[in-house]
């Protein structure tokens, strides 16, 4: 069965999903945790961003957390990768979160730092969650450097695909699983119409080629993306807290709730709440 991610560094909100039995990992980066940090600061808490972190791996109880390395080559992320990996295994599942490729230029000959970065980390059993793919050759060639976790960044797609073909948008605007049309013609990204188009072309190459590795839908930005990403497979889906509460909507569902209620037998009600000793009295 698909995994439900929570993507968010809000201890209260990993705590309420936990409760309610739906959390099945956290996906985190640093401005999240700073953010959610500085929020209880505020509130003249004395917090430090390693003691929250604990906090997470300890709330999600063994279940995957990923943590962001910051840097840029392959020397300081597979540093930064030991060192988040050794300072806070002991706390839980830690999976560290490498980007498929660092450089930031056009051009570079840095390219394949975080593909040497997921095999090094590999190779002396760090788990790793690959993020930033925006392509399904960058998850395949990720997924043979080793990389339990495999994220291509559905949202992010989208509105790449928009951008480079000038059409105005929101990013809560709904994109198209079958693509988005203009003059008749469907918009791409080198073969690619929509982010669920890259989940779809991931895990269909994925399977072809008996690949392990999780597939874990990134970047939703909203329920209808979520059904699809579901429906398209994805091995994980990482969702904000808010996403995951409006999934659980639907105006026919409160209708129905005020109906039942309104049309409650006194007998029956009578009859189910005489267990003076049940846990939910």
């Amino acid at each position: 069965m698909v995994q439900i991610f929570l993507d968010s560094a809000i201890l209260e909100e990993i705590k309420s999903l936990k409760n309610i039995g739906l959390l099945d990992g956290v996906t985190t980066n640093p401005s999240l945790i700073k953010k959610a940090v500085d929020q209880l600061k505020k509130q003249n808490k004395k917090i430090s961003i390693e003691i929250y972190i604990r906090k997470i791996l300890e709330t999600c109880n063994k279940k995957p957390v990923s943590l962001e390395v910051i840097g840029t080559n392959l020397k300081e992320m597979v540093e930064e990768g030991e060192t988040l990996y050794k300072k806070f295994k002991k706390y839980g599942n830690v999976y560290i979160k490498i980007p498929v490729n660092p450089c930031m230029e056009d051009k570079c000959t840095l390219g394949s730092d975080g593909i040497k970065a997921i095999k090094e980390l590999s190779k002396n059993k760090i788990p790793v969650n690959c993020t930033l793919i925006f392509t399904p050759e960058q998850a395949l060639l990720a997924a043979k450097a080793g990389a339990k976790f495999v994220s291509p960044f559905m949202g992010r797609e989208d509105d790449y695909i928009r951008e480079i073909n000038r059409v105005k948008f929101k990013k809560e605007d709904y994109f198209p699983k079958e693509g988005y049309k203009k003059e008749k013609k469907t918009l791409e990204d080198n073969g690619i119409i929509s982010g669920i188009d890259l989940i779809k072309k991931t895990i269909e190459i994925f399977k072809k080629n008996k690949i392990r590795s999780k597939v874990l839908a990134a970047s939703i930005r909203s329920s209808r993306q979520f059904r699809e990403a579901l429906k398209a497979g994805a091995d994980i889906v990482t969702l904000p807290y808010k996403i995951i509460i409006e999934s659980l909507n639907h105006q026919k569902t409160i209708e129905g709730m005020k109906k039942f209620t309104k049309d409650i037998v006194p007998e029956y009600a009578r009859l189910i709440k005489k267990n003076e000793n049940s846990k939910y009295k």
